[in-house]
């Protein structure tokens, strides 16, 4: 039986300058929704964060928000706050940054800025230093993760990922095949916690 029942979608609060980023957000949405899985999410009503939550809401899939306070006005509109079936309100980005780690079985990285790179390091870092062993997604729309990928590639090479192996990111080129994805990876390794995912390219 498969371990994978929320996946938590890192993203811009933007569009971005590609439409196709915003598309992929939508699309991915539609495909936790129709695989049964909850999208997991920062709350944002705007940008690729938007489309997210309208893809999977639109296709009859449970969505849950978690957003600071302070960011509500900015990131998010009441009105579509209050069509989410839940929302967390939290003091700070910690919090919410913790809040979604504990809701979810596995993370995707969607095109995004600053945040979205803290966001998902973060859940490298806590990989490399065995706090978890979840799926790790980039989702390399259009190769917009290459810089990044380059440069974990980079820093692996001179010698600063030292457990490499904890710190496997799948990578998906294709939005399509994210879903599927994840779920060969748990189904690998028995649940989401339990072995290291292996890399996945141009899916």
């Amino acid at each position: 039986m498969n371990t994978i029942r929320s996946v938590c979608v890192y993203c811009g609060s933007s569009p971005g300058h590609d439409k196709t980023y915003v598309e992929a957000g939508r699309t991915l949405g539609r495909a936790l929704a129709h695989s049964g899985l909850r999208l997991v999410y920062g709350g944002g009503t705007k940008g690729i964060m938007g489309a997210v939550s309208e893809g999977a809401m639109r296709a009859g899939g449970k969505v849950l928000g978690i957003i600071p306070r302070f960011l509500m006005n900015k990131e998010a509109t009441e009105s579509g706050l209050d069509r989410l079936d839940e929302v967390v309100i939290t003091d700070n980005m910690h919090e919410r940054k913790q809040r979604m780690f504990e809701e979810s079985d596995a993370f995707v990285a969607l095109p995004g800025g600053i945040g979205t790179v803290e966001e998902i390091v973060e859940m490298m870092t806590w990989a490399q230093l065995g706090h978890h062993r979840k799926p790790m997604v980039f989702a390399n729309i259009g190769g917009f993760w290459n810089p990044m990928l380059t440069l974990l590639d980079h820093m692996r090479g001179e010698g600063f990922i030292h457990t490499a192996h904890q710190v496997q990111p799948l990578v998906v080129d294709e939005v399509g095949s994210i879903v599927p994805a994840i779920l060969s990876a748990a189904s690998a390794t028995g649940t989401p916690t339990e072995g290291v995912p292996s890399i996945i390219e141009k899916m």
